[in-house]
């Protein structure tokens, strides 16, 4: 995934652009970066790797050498950015979220005989934000650029820019990340995240619509290219890697997350799948919130039988060594033996995507004396991976826990029905879910349907991205 924050205001910025970035560090973990523009030191930028050390312990030392009314910033999962270019518009910085799948086609088709280098290459490819630099800069002005980028990209790209002038933002062609504009009395700011300009002093002004581009100033802002009618929000903003202060087309994360444990409960009562277990539980973090819905609505005590130790490893894929990330994740790991010995517990986690860390939980709690252990995931089953977003992607869809246990059952044939096997109402569903079980050591599982995720959201659901469950755009 990744985060960006931007300002414009009438006095120095940097320390708004650095805590406003830094409140995005939930999104990512291998680079973040500044770029600041004054009128007497011009642009100004350092990007660091994050991998290690949390975003505030890298920039601190550098505050103090950035100057300027004017800067954006971002946490990056990808590529060290944002990125210092100089074209035929002038000089400007650029930072982007997003998916770029047909990278490698678009630098064939046209660049590739014009002589044009890419500078910043990452493990062998070309960086996302230069490459939509290039792709811009095809064009005569901004909007124009910003357009055709989004038209010939396969994918999905938010762009924040920012010029000597003021920062140019420009939300993906579907929206399926949000771009909100806050406003204070000195300025304005771009965020991913609502809640980083709201510490900072802003309120909500503006949130931009599908494909929309504004032009932010000290004085103002205003939309430059309108918004385009159809929208696809991506659902696990909700579900997932939202914060919980959040809010997004108006529906706060953590509300959100109550509304659909309590849900999932519901219609657990009415098909009367309910199991007896001593208390609900969250897989922590994100599975929490929804675990207390699902606690309230059933009467049933929510407690918390382990934590999470998070001072030295805040995130526990930040290693890049898989063997290391797994070690990580077990020594995260505290049990509160008194809420485990004994009892038949519950555990509602927010997706179940590979299922490797999920499996280790599960022996984890065993091994610590529980009876039953019970799971229950927050949103549908996951059959395809993400190809607009940063989000359950890897080298193949086999690497998603349903889609190979799809596989074991049925083989080739069982990939013709995923839509059955998502369906826990179907022969086929159950048999997804028995399997699960026998694999992962659950005692039971149950998935939170589409309908009671859609529901749980509250917004049209022909607005809301479900590609990863339906496999439908």
């Amino acid at each position: 995934m990744g985060g960006f924050f931007g300002v414009v205001s009438s006095r120095d910025c940097v320390l708004d652009v650095f805590f406003g970035v830094d409140y995005h560090s939930h999104l990512g973990t291998r680079c973040g970066g500044m770029a600041i523009y004054g009128q007497e030191q011009g642009f100004q930028r350092q990007i660091h790797h994050i991998e290690n050390s949390p975003f505030r312990t890298k920039f601190e030392n550098d505050l103090a050498e950035f100057s300027g009314c004017m800067g954006i910033g971002c946490i990056s999962d990808i590529d060290p950015q944002p990125l210092l270019v100089r074209s035929h518009m002038g000089m400007y910085a650029i930072t982007t979220v997003g998916i770029i799948n047909n990278a490698e086609a678009l630098v064939r088709e046209y660049f590739s005989d014009h002589g044009h280098q890419f500078m910043s290459m990452v493990s062998g490819k070309i960086n996302s934000s230069e490459l939509v630099s290039a792709l811009i800069n095809r064009k005569e002005d901004f909007v124009s650029g910003i357009r055709y980028a989004q038209e010939v990209i396969d994918g999905s790209m938010t762009i924040l820019i920012l010029t000597p002038q003021g920062i140019i933002a420009a939300r993906d062609r579907m929206g399926r990340l949000p771009v909100h504009v806050g406003r204070r009395d000195d300025g304005f700011s771009v965020s991913f995240e609502s809640f980083a300009y709201h510490k900072l002093g802003y309120e909500d002004a503006y949130e931009l619509g599908p494909a929309e581009i504004v032009s932010v100033t000290a004085e103002g802002f205003k939309t430059i290219a309108p918004a385009a009618g159809k929208m696809r929000i991506c659902a696990f903003l909700w579900t997932y890697y939202g914060y919980p202060n959040s809010n997004y087309e108006g529906v706060n994360v953590e509300v959100m997350r109550y509304r659909n444990g309590a849900i999932m409960a519901r219609n657990e009562r009415a098909r009367g799948t309910l199991p007896e277990v001593d208390s609900i539980a969250g897989v922590p973090d994100s599975g929490t919130p929804h675990a207390i819905g699902y606690a309230n609505s059933c009467g049933l005590p929510f407690a918390r039988p382990f934590v999470k130790y998070t001072p030295t490893w805040p995130r526990s894929f930040m290693p890049a060594n898989q063997s290391v990330r797994n070690q990580v994740a077990k020594m995260k790991q505290i049990p509160v033996p008194e809420l485990i010995e004994g009892k038949k517990l519950l555990f509602v986690d927010d997706s179940i995507v590979r299922g490797t860390q999920l499996r280790e939980t599960v022996e984890f709690l065993y091994n610590s004396g529980a009876s039953e252990v019970h799971m229950r995931s927050a949103c549908p089953p996951i059959m395809y991976s993400c190809k607009y977003l940063n989000f359950s992607r890897g080298n193949s869809d086999m690497d998603l826990l349903a889609r190979r246990i799809v596989q074991e059952l049925e083989g080739d044939e069982g990939q013709k029905h995923l839509e059955e096997y998502a369906d826990a109402g179907t022969a086929r569903g159950r048999n997804l879910l028995g399997a699960i079980c026998r694999k992962m050591g659950f005692e039971s599982l149950g998935y939170q349907s589409l309908d009671g995720l859609m529901e749980a959201i509250g917004i049209d659901r022909d607005k809301i991205c479900t590609y990863c469950w339906t496999g439908r755009e």
